[in-house]
């Protein structure tokens, strides 16, 4: 400890995390009386006369130098709208601009953008933020502590750019009805928190306009500044947004397991959005259809844990963040591989083997306040996995107290004739201060069928600075814990995982060298019933660089200790049980990801159980402008004397994507994957056309071939056309 001690002490030339500045930094923008139209052109005499500030404090990479090139963004606003204008100015050129597609909710890290970060309740916690890049691709998200996002919740808001050879232009109109602020009589003013930032790939740099550190983002409400004197209305008589749709899918199946039939179906359904009051939503469901959902990627597992499949159907992922309760990876390795979620919306609507179950209708409630947070899901689902209907329903409760601490509850109950299955959980989120956080919960199920009853929880410390990441996770699951409408990695487990990694900067490390960063992390997990360790790893990458342009050079080594109570049988390899110790090697290459042309190549080598395994992940994409987008990747695996047959066997993945974009609003977006595991050939093809804000007609065409457990092949064709159509009151 030490001279861990003294190698921080070393390195400490990294800037501090410093406190909010005081006082706070106030923007107070200007009333006007007529619509102005978002076209990224600014040449409306209001915009001459709004009043401006600049973003010249830069995050990355030189924490608290000057931004190295000047954003000035204007603010105004009338009865319907606040506009936001951004003037980034650049010397990279008109077509230098960053943007490798025209996706909403786009990768952050491939484009230059400008964002905006809005508290309308002023608590210094949560925000409403949207985000322009320089060819209007809109990403807009919920943030909560900057802990928890709803990446996928979707604004209603405009937003048009101009693109020069001295500058980008961005121009948002954003209807009062997308914000969220304290009741008001339209009379008086209200101050909001506000940060504005603004990211530029070519030289990956952050600014923003109220200082923050560099280890933490733009969404840390603490740390933003004010927007004062603002007058918004009241919110509408209505507020309700109605979206209808109508269906026409055709279908074909041909195949010894599946079955063989062809039909046709027409189906009309539809969601509405009722905003109550700026701090209630209540949402309505009937035949909900997620028929023109992205598909799954297809993965090879090798590991002992369950395979997390993230949420893609667009009622259940807003608001997701509110009952998304529990303990997940923070990213790829920080924080341990644990999950543990007594809600997991993927339970809904789909059967035991995936397939899609008709969901009859849904409601769902959210209330936030700066105080507290409530939110329920009611579900009535049809007949699937033996049952003729199926009843499933989240409460969430949340309160916050102090400065960023927050205590809840969170119960689900799955009903049918057949069984009751309930969990329930308590969970706590505390921030000591702003280095230092804690995360925990314990919960409970019930299953009506057998009686069995179950317990699972964990604690998770997490310490960050600029310089440093630590954590400390610890989990416990039961054998008979079964959160029905969850997701948990595996049961029957007592684990702990410890990490470090540093972020060591400066200028003895070669230019084209951002920082390197060395880590250890630890997993450790134990059997509850017998109490034998069944599984130890220790992961290590001394030599892991993050580059100047985005990219990765890295290497790391594995030591694992496996321990098998039962048969493990990865890729269709049977392995005994019996303990098993292997060491494995690998290194990572990663270009910049926000260019024309990225790529990245891992390679994995050594042993895994009583063999050898080689693993290569490797991915390209062509981008050569921002409406064509050609993405291919590789993932191979070869076991070498493995199992109890000493079998040598090898598996590829194959994934084909493209995307056509004319604008932000109208792509064709192609999906083809291969799998040699199970000789799985699929193809989704998709165009989208969003011919007014959030009002789309889509037309997908997928087909899906797959070895069936007799070996014979199992053929599945659809094509369906939709139209769905947003009217706001």
């Amino acid at each position: 400890m030490r001279y861990l001690l003294l190698f921080i002490s070393f390195c400490s030339f990294s800037q501090e995390v410093f406190k909010p500045i005081s006082p706070q930094k106030e923007f107070q923008p200007i009333k006007i009386e007529r619509n102005l139209k978002a076209d990224g052109h600014l040449d409306e005499s209001e915009w001459q006369k709004a009043p401006s500030i600049s973003l010249d404090y830069q995050v990355e990479p030189f924490q608290g130098s000057k931004a190295s090139f000047s954003s000035e963004v204007k603010m105004l606003y009338n009865h319907q709208f606040l506009y936001v204008a951004a003037i980034l100015s650049d010397t990279i050129g008109k077509n230098g601009y960053r943007a490798p597609n025209l996706k909403r909710d786009y990768v952050f890290t491939e484009n230059d953008l400008f964002g905006i970060a809005i508290d309308g309740f002023n608590d210094k916690r949560n925000a409403i933020v949207l985000q322009s890049n320089a060819y209007a691709a809109q990403r807009d998200l919920l943030s909560f502590d900057d802990r928890q996002f709803d990446i996928d919740w979707d604004g209603l808001y405009r937003v048009r750019t101009h693109r020069s050879d001295s500058s980008w232009v961005a121009e948002f109109a954003i209807p009062w009805q997308t914000l969220r602020y304290p009741k008001t009589d339209g009379t008086k003013t209200q101050d909001w928190g506000l940060n504005l930032f603004r990211v530029r790939r070519a030289s990956n740099e952050l600014s923003v306009w109220s200082p923050l550190p560099r280890s933490m983002s733009p969404l840390r409400m603490d740390y933003a500044g004010k927007l004062t004197g603002i007058i918004p209305p009241p919110p509408t008589a209505t507020n309700i947004r109605f979206i209808p749709y109508l269906l026409q899918v055709s279908k074909k199946s041909e195949g010894t397991e599946i079955g063989n039939s062809q039909q046709a179906d027409f189906k009309a359904g539809g969601e509405i959005k009722w905003a109550i009051s700026p701090t209630s939503v209540m949402d309505f469901t009937f035949n909900t259809d997620f028929a023109q959902a992205d598909v799954d990627l297809q993965v090879n597992n090798i590991s002992r844990f369950s395979v997390f499949f993230p949420e893609r159907r667009q009622f259940f992922l807003e608001n997701a963040s509110l009952f998304s309760a529990g303990l997940a990876p923070i990213n790829e390795i920080i924080g341990g591989s644990m999950y543990i979620q007594p809600f997991f919306s993927r339970t809904i609507g789909l059967d035991a083997n995936v397939n899609p179950i008709a969901i009859t209708a849904g409601t769902r409630f959210v209330f936030r306040s700066e105080k507290r947070n409530l939110g329920g899901i009611y579900m009535r689902q049809g007949e699937g996995d033996g049952d003729p209907f199926t009843n499933f329903f989240v409460g969430r409760y949340s309160e916050n107290f102090g400065k960023q601490n927050r205590v809840g509850v969170i119960a689900t109950t799955k009903s049918s004739p057949s069984s009751v299955q309930s969990t329930g959980a308590v969970d706590a989120f505390i921030r000591f201060n702003d280095k230092f956080s804690f995360s925990g919960m314990g919960t409970l199920t019930q299953d009506s069928r057998n009686g069995d009853q179950g317990f699972a929880e964990y604690g998770q410390f997490l310490y960050k600075t600029n310089l440093v990441t630590l954590y400390w996770t610890q989990t416990m699951v039961s054998e008979k814990y079964n959160p029905a409408m969850g997701f948990i990695s595996r049961r029957n487990i007592l684990s702990n995982s410890q990490g470090i990694d540093f972020n060591v900067r400066g200028k003895w490390l070669p230019k084209f060298i951002r920082f390197w960063q060395p880590g250890v992390y630890t997993e450790l997990y134990h059997s509850l019933k017998t109490g034998n360790i069944i599984e130890q790893r220790l992961i290590s990458g001394p030599l892991w660089f993050n580059l100047q342009n985005g990219g990765i050079l890295g290497g790391y080594i594995e030591a694992s200790v496996q321990n098998l109570e039962d048969t493990f049988s990865p890729v269709g390899i049977k392995i005994n049980p019996g303990s098993y110790s292997y060491f494995r090697k690998g290194f990572l290459l990663s270009s910049d990801p926000s260019s024309k042309y990225s790529g990245s190549t891992e390679y994995g080598w050594g042993g895994y159980y009583n063999g050898q395994l080689q693993t290569v992940d490797t991915k390209f994409r062509i981008a050569p402008i921002p409406h064509v987008n050609l993405g291919l990747s590789w993932n191979w695996g070869k076991f070498e004397n493995m199992g109890a047959d000493r079998e040598t066997k090898e598996v590829n993945l194959l994934i084909l994507e493209t995307r056509l974009a004319i604008n932000p609003r109208l792509q064709l977006i192609g999906f083809y994957q291969k799998n040699t595991t199970d000789n799985l050939n699929s193809l989704n093809m998709r165009l989208a056309w969003e011919y007014q804000p959030l009002s789309y007609v889509y037309l997908v065409f997928n087909t899906l071939n797959y070895q069936g457990t007799d070996t014979t092949q199992q053929k599945q064709q659809s094509f369906l056309a939709k139209l769905s159509y947003l009217k706001q009151f």
